[in-house]
């Protein structure tokens, strides 16, 4: 609902976390809408705003010039006024041990919009716990887009793990609206599968044991080529890892993935990653469970009508779709066909700025 000019954005609906909280900026900022958003994550233990929230808030900020008021940690409510778009270089620094990939969530949709080349410094945790790990992002979620026509580069500089943080990105975009819509109505024969393992500052063999448990996993399916790496004080703060898997078929890339966590066995954690990917591809999806539900504003942002299929519908998919529709001339349709989900997007044009 607009007032006064100013959108306003209940942050409790749905699953009221930070996901819409990252989403509703980067669309005010594409659009030009200011908006209001209250009850900020009031469906959380801890509500409000925290560090990583405030990162993603003034990195889309700093994208489009945007003027807000109320930002500060724990803050229930932000009035967000965007102005232009801008290209330049940008650092962005969570201060923290938050999450990277998810202030690289809110910032990346903004970058491409700007019809000017942006490079982005980002600081803080580069592989940490209910977030998506560095290399999903690079290697499972940034060549989807790709295929959408998304020109974006990453560069690691250094990985940061919880407490600490201290990870550092590089990330060089490309104008690229309008995107090239996704027709994923099934996923093709799978050309190979490629894994991502690493630890840094632990032994050796916790990679190892992560590598070979994720294989075991995938037994019947063409033998996984997972690079594993080990990282020492120079190119890592502190001590974690993480494994990612990524399928690439014909037509789509599926992806898993599990983070190191204190406590749980290096055998959890790729029987985790090994049995997930398993069962997507068992399945026939066209885009995984997480890929379901990061890449919604770009098939809201592409020049057609997109679809595809997923194993199930999440929370937050659910929520980002509501709030797009709130923004851009974007409709969607989800129909259960036998065990998978259909989506569809029926886009009228591309939501960005004249």
């Amino acid at each position: 609902m607009a007032t006064g000019g100013v959108r306003e954005i209940d942050g409790s609906h749905g699953e009221g976390g930070g996901q819409l909280l990252r989403t509703a900026v980067a669309l005010a900022a594409i659009t030009g809408e200011s908006i209001r958003l209250r009850n900020i994550r009031a469906r959380r233990a801890n509500p409000g705003l925290a560090p990583q929230h405030l990162a993603a808030v003034k990195a889309v900020a700093a994208l489009c010039g945007a003027e807000v008021e109320g930002l500060g940690v724990k803050s229930g409510e932000i009035l967000f006024r965007p102005g232009a778009l801008r290209g330049g270089q940008f650092d962005f620094p969570v201060g923290t041990a938050g999450s990277i990939t998810l202030v690289l969530q809110a910032a990346l949709p903004v970058a491409i919009a700007s019809g000017e080349a942006v490079t982005m410094r980002i600081s803080g945790g580069s592989d940490i716990r209910s977030a998506p790990p560095l290399d999903y992002f690079r290697h499972v979620l940034l060549p989807l887009l790709g295929k959408m026509g998304l020109k974006a580069e990453i560069s690691v500089l250094r990985r940061g793990y919880f407490p600490r943080g201290g990870g550092e990105i590089l990330v060089e975009v490309q104008p690229s609206l309008p995107l090239i819509a996704l027709a994923l109505d099934s996923p093709g024969p799978l050309a190979e599968i490629r894994g991502f393992a690493h630890v840094a500052n632990l032994p050796s063999h916790i990679v190892q044991r992560m590598a070979a448990s994720a294989a075991a996993e995938l037994a019947g399916f063409p033998l996984p080529l997972i690079e594993q790496t080990i990282l020492g004080k120079e190119e890592a703060i502190g001590a974690g890892g993480a494994i990612v898997l990524a399928a690439a078929t014909e037509r789509t890339v599926l992806g898993s993935a599990a983070t190191a966590e204190k406590g749980v066995p290096a055998e959890q954690l790729g029987m985790e990653a090994g049995r997930n990917l398993r069962q997507e591809l068992a399945s026939g999806a066209t885009l995984d469970v997480h890929a379901a539900d990061q890449a919604l504003i770009y098939l809201a942002l592409a020049s057609g009508d997109s679809r595809f299929y997923s194993r199930t519908l999440s929370s937050h998919a659910a929520t980002t779709m509501w709030l797009l529709e709130q923004f851009l001339p974007v409709r969607f349709a989800v129909t259960q066909k036998g065990t998978l989900t259909r989506i569809e997007t029926r886009n009228k044009a591309a939501g960005r700025r004249k």
